[in-house]
């Protein structure tokens, strides 16, 4: 009997510590003014290769700067404003589906977190030079050959003016090329192109400055050479 209460008396404390503990937390980080946790936060994903994989298409230092500064500051910027402003959505989905409430800063590192978790999987090395399968098939009935649609997808890539995008997306049963400005996407309520992306190009300087300085058709030309078209075939639902 006696240990049984004994044990019974060692519980409650514990319980009762353990719900101190929580209310004290929770007390101390309302009087510091710390926002609750966000329901909903973007992630980097894993990058798929190491950084000299792609050479020399794209060089090692690059890929490093890219992907630890550049992806990995849009990442860090938007899930702070999450909580900052305040954002409701919960899904990257309906984040796109409502781009055109954001605020310019939490659109652009919103498109920018995820444009580029789309990019990094959509290289590969070695690649193959063109797609097969259904991939092949759906660029022939829409372009003609593949010759054309990388001539149409080049086009859009060097003519976009400043900083953005080049885009392949399907759109019904046809694949269609355009391209966005900044950190905009396909997904996004008022994008110039929309459509379901199958394959992204970044055209920002930071993409390509260091090893071709003002050359992106350079860039984008070597950039042919790692396109992973399994990852492409993947994203055709």
């Amino acid at each position: 009997m006696e240990n049984n209460s004994r044990r019974k008396f060692i519980q409650t404390s514990l319980a009762a510590t353990a719900a101190v503990t929580v209310g004290n937390s929770f007390i101390a980080n309302a009087i510091a003014g710390e926002p609750e946790a966000a329901a909903f936060a973007f992630k980097q994903v894993p990058l798929p290769f190491k950084y000299a994989d792609l050479e020399p298409s794209i060089d090692a230092l690059t890929n490093e700067i890219h992907y630890t500064k550049h992806h990995a500051t849009y990442i860090k910027t938007i899930n702070e404003l999450i909580v900052t402003d305040k954002i409701p959505y919960k899904t990257e989905k309906e984040f796109f589906a409502n781009a055109s409430k954001l605020s310019a800063k939490a659109r652009n590192n919103a498109g920018g977190a995820w444009n580029h978790n789309f990019f990094w999987e959509s290289l590969k090395a070695p690649s193959t030079a063109a797609p097969n399968g259904k991939v092949a098939d759906a660029i022939n009935a829409s372009f003609g050959s593949f010759d054309k649609f990388k001539a149409e997808f080049t086009d859009a890539a060097t003519k976009r003016f400043g900083s953005g995008w080049a885009w392949l997306v399907k759109d019904g049963s046809k694949l269609k090329i355009g391209s966005t400005a900044n950190q905009d996407n396909p997904l996004f309520d008022n994008a110039e192109i929309k459509g379901t992306p199958l394959l992204g190009l970044d055209v920002w300087e930071h993409a390509y400055y260091l090893k071709y300085q003002n050359k992106r058709p350079d860039y984008i030309n070597a950039w042919w050479n790692v396109v992973n078209w399994d990852a492409v075939a993947k994203r055709m639902v």
